[in-house]
């Protein structure tokens, strides 16, 4: 069984919210691109950032 690739972190540097135009935070533990202003979560996937509204997961402060 082969590792699924590993999101370049140097990524952030260049990518943005598609909502907000504000940064991202990397979460390594849930694989996601987080925008706290957003309030979403989009999932990486074989180490590629999916960057879509629609496949992004909402989150909550009180989480």
């Amino acid at each position: 069984m082969t590792e699924s690739p590993q999101f370049d972190r140097r990524m952030l540097e260049a990518l943005i919210c598609p909502t907000t135009h504000t940064t991202l935070e990397y979460d390594s533990d849930r694989q996601e691109l987080v925008s706290k202003k957003a309030k979403l979560a989009f999932p990486i996937r074989d180490g590629i950032p999916i960057m879509l509204v629609d496949q992004a997961r909402s989150i909550d402060d009180a989480a």
